[in-house]
């Protein structure tokens, strides 16, 4: 499933037009990105949590010359899934 099936699905599970239910999708994205980069995590109950966590600087190779390089230090998304999430999985 991609993006427009998404909306697709959205729209017409809640009776909204394709244009209303492309503004909803687009601003539960947003509100989980802005969060994620205020440090926050959010946390939605049987479904999951995102996260971010911080990665330290490694020392990796190149795989074509085997030469030494750094890779630098960043801050990961995660998601976690909730139990609910898993159970209906299974």
């Amino acid at each position: 499933m991609n993006k427009n099936d998404l909306v697709a699905a959205v729209a017409e599970s809640t009776d909204l037009s394709k244009a209303d239910a492309t503004k909803a999708v687009d601003s539960v994205f947003e509100t989980i990105t802005e969060a994620l980069k205020g440090g926050e995590e959010v946390r939605l109950v049987g479904f999951g949590t995102f996260a971010i966590t911080e990665r330290a600087e490694s020392e990796g190779r190149n795989p074509r010359t085997g030469e030494k390089i750094t890779i630098p230090a960043s801050r990961q998304p995660k998601f976690k899934p909730g139990k609910a999430l898993k159970d209906s999985v299974n």
